[in-house]
């Protein structure tokens, strides 16, 4: 039996090329020829994902954290001349402790100085990856630097949500980012003030990244779906070409692992390509219908066992096990 270990990260516990790994050694455990294909959608790990694939090289720059702190970021120029920019590299969610999130204070600045710094290098064109960031300033600290885009720009965003309502940046996204319910009226209200987004507030993916995605198309950028992007780009559907059984998963399987994210797009493809597709997810919020699912032990200690100890078991048994 082939396989294809094509997961995603398990945000904040191992990243997408880890966990491929972890996978693939489970399934060759069990004399499994296994290949590993990691993915991403736009968010945490994007570029990792896309040098692995592409190669290409890293460049670097000093630019500001949402708090305004210097730090250094990379970003990544591939061998056809397109810049790989992530916005969590520069404003990331995850590089603040609990107790330094400030939705409504925290800026996007940092992730225009970045921006800047590649087109400086005079690329092709760019590629900005939208998710995991702690802003939700609609990128006004973004556009204080950046005016216009200089190449032709595509923005991968991990999620279709609009710019405000119920499904926007502020109500969705601010509770995990230490906003309270007064402080996400407040962004609510901020974004909505701003007259320049307005155009482009109801295009999928206008609220990713705290209305980034809206502030990168009022810049002239096409908005597209992450998960589409990348895995055209890895070649994923060719990777399942002669394989007998896919791998997919992410950290938390909840509805919106089929709204825009890696795993529910390759799901997508394997049942357009007739291969078999096995989900894991570290935790599972909510059980989709008629996929086979595998809950992982949801401690964070034991993902790396957990993922060679699914490789195996799906190896011994031919991929038919599923809760």
């Amino acid at each position: 039996m082939s396989a294809l270990a094509c997961p995603a990260s398990l945000k904040g516990v191992l990243g997408a090329v880890d966990a491929a790994r972890w996978l693939a050694t489970g399934l060759r455990a069990a004399g499994v020829e296994a290949r590993e294909c990691p993915l991403a959608d736009g968010g945490e790990d994007t570029a990792e994902v896309l040098s692995l694939a592409l190669g290409g090289h890293w460049l670097g720059a000093a630019v500001q954290d949402p708090l305004g702190r210097l730090v250094t970021a990379r970003y990544l120029m591939l061998p056809g001349g397109t810049a790989v920019v992530e916005s969590a590299e520069a404003i990331g969610l995850a590089a603040l402790g609990p107790d330094e999130l400030d939705p409504w204070e925290a800026s996007s600045r940092g992730l225009g100085e970045l921006v800047a710094d590649a087109l400086e290098h005079k690329p092709r064109s760019l590629l900005v990856c939208l998710g995991g960031v702690a802003t939700v300033d609609g990128g006004a600290g973004m556009r204080e630097v950046l005016e216009s885009l200089s190449v032709p720009t595509r923005v991968a965003c991990d999620v279709r949500n609009p710019l405000l309502g119920p499904r926007g940046a502020a109500q969705v996204y601010g509770p995990q980012k230490g906003a309270t319910a007064e402080v996400v009226e407040a962004l609510e209200t901020r974004l909505a003030s701003m007259d320049e987004l307005a155009p482009f507030a109801d295009l999928p993916g206008a609220g990713a990244a705290g209305g980034l995605g809206a502030a990168f198309a009022a810049l002239g950028a096409e908005l597209v779906s992450g998960a589409e992007l990348v895995l055209e780009l890895v070649g994923f559907r060719e990777r399942l070409r002669g394989v007998d059984l896919a791998v997919t998963g992410e950290g938390t399987v909840d509805r919106t692992t089929f709204e825009g994210k890696a795993p529910g797009e390759a799901l997508r493809i394997c049942r357009e390509e007739g291969v078999r597709c096995e989900l894991f997810g570290g935790v599972v919020a909510q059980a989709p219908v008629g996929v086979s699912l595998h809950e992982l032990s949801g401690d964070s200690a034991r993902a790396a066992a957990d993922l060679v100890e699914l490789g195996r078991s799906l190896g011994s048994d031919g991929g038919q096990a599923g809760a």
